[in-house]
């Protein structure tokens, strides 16, 4: 698995760091998604994925297992 954002898309809803604290965080200033873990374990596929459904800018793609 391999994760990307578009940080020119994300509204900052905080669905990601929600749903993965572990691969995602905001920003300070603008609280705009991080990635803290671009190549996930597979104990956390999962919730990458979920993370990624419920953002509602769709600015996270997740690529490959």
């Amino acid at each position: 698995m391999h994760l990307e954002t578009d940080t020119t898309r994300c509204v900052a809803s905080g669905q990601c760091a929600l749903s993965a604290p572990a691969v995602f965080d905001q920003e300070d200033d603008d609280d705009k998604v991080i990635v803290l873990d671009a190549a996930p374990t597979l104990a956390e596929h999962s919730r990458t994925r979920q993370a990624a459904a419920l953002c509602p800018a769709g600015a996270i793609h997740v690529h490959g297992d």
